[in-house]
């Protein structure tokens, strides 16, 4: 009859017959809920691993202790098992994918394991030895190992400071050879810095997307860093007499007076 609409029972209503169009649709729907659960997943991962980090860089001293070492290890567990849950999440083109969200994590993470093989041996951790730390097959970048490494001249600098607080010295290594003293964490610092200012982020294979964001903040902070280290040793050094025990340096003095900073290469 004409004018007279067929209305539709929800049990016989089959997706076909409102859209051919509607299957893809649902099958785009489950592949964005999808993302969505493995992106939460990976954001959650790297800021637990970020706080286990920070936790193991707060503890770290020199020589490290032994029950110290034992909640290091702990929590050194902990983050590969992190590393371990994201790793399917984290495979072929997904790693580049969500590789701003786990970045944050990755880091904190070069930054609590470089400060650690510094400690133990005055050297830097080579990015293969980093990758080698990661399970699963999780992919250290370039970028978030030098990022990480910028952020390791901080905690050097608070490692400095400290020495010079509490024991009037600067950190100092064995002695290369006979009748040779061994380099100090100030000379260390100096030669990162000499090696961070002459990295050239203008090109590459990747355009160093990264770098070319964060370079400029992080090389300002880094410089900082070392200058707080060679601003102490000076007033060690020249004035280190006149000061009580356990004096701090005072890191804004001089600054406040408008004197320029001392020319130290």
């Amino acid at each position: 009859m004409a004018g007279q609409k067929h209305h539709l029972n929800e049990k016989d209503m089959n997706t076909s017959d409102i859209s051919p169009f509607m299957p893809m649709f649902q099958g785009f729907r489950d592949e964005l809920d999808e993302h969505q659960e493995r992106r939460e997943r990976i954001i959650k991962a790297s800021r637990d691993i970020t706080a286990l980090s920070k936790k193991i860089v707060r503890h770290l001293q020199q020589p490290i202790p032994p029950p110290i070492a034992k909640e290091i290890n702990t929590r050194y567990k902990s983050i590969q098992e992190l590393f371990t849950t994201i790793a399917p999440d984290l495979q072929g083109i997904n790693s580049w994918r969500y590789q701003k969200q786990v970045s944050g994590g990755c880091q904190e993470f070069v930054e609590a394991i470089s400060f650690q093989h510094y400690l133990e041996t005055q050297r830097l951790l080579t990015h293969a030895e980093a990758q080698a730390l990661i399970p699963g097959g999780v992919e250290l970048t370039t970028d978030d190992y030098v990022l990480g490494l910028f952020d390791l001249t901080g905690e050097l600098m608070r490692f400095g400071i400290t020495n010079i607080a509490t024991n009037g010295t600067l950190p100092r290594g064995p002695p290369a050879g006979e009748g040779s003293e061994g380099k100090d964490i100030l000379m260390d610092l100096r030669a990162i810095r000499t090696h961070f200012e002459s990295l050239d982020t203008s090109s590459g294979p990747n355009d160093f997307s990264y770098l070319k964001k964060d370079i400029q903040k992080k090389t300002e902070v880094m410089r900082e860093s070392v200058g707080k280290v060679e601003y102490g040793a000076y007033g060690m050094i020249i004035r280190g007499r006149e000061r009580p025990k356990g004096w701090v340096p005072d890191m804004n003095e001089g600054q406040d007076r408008g004197r320029e900073p001392v020319e130290s290469y």
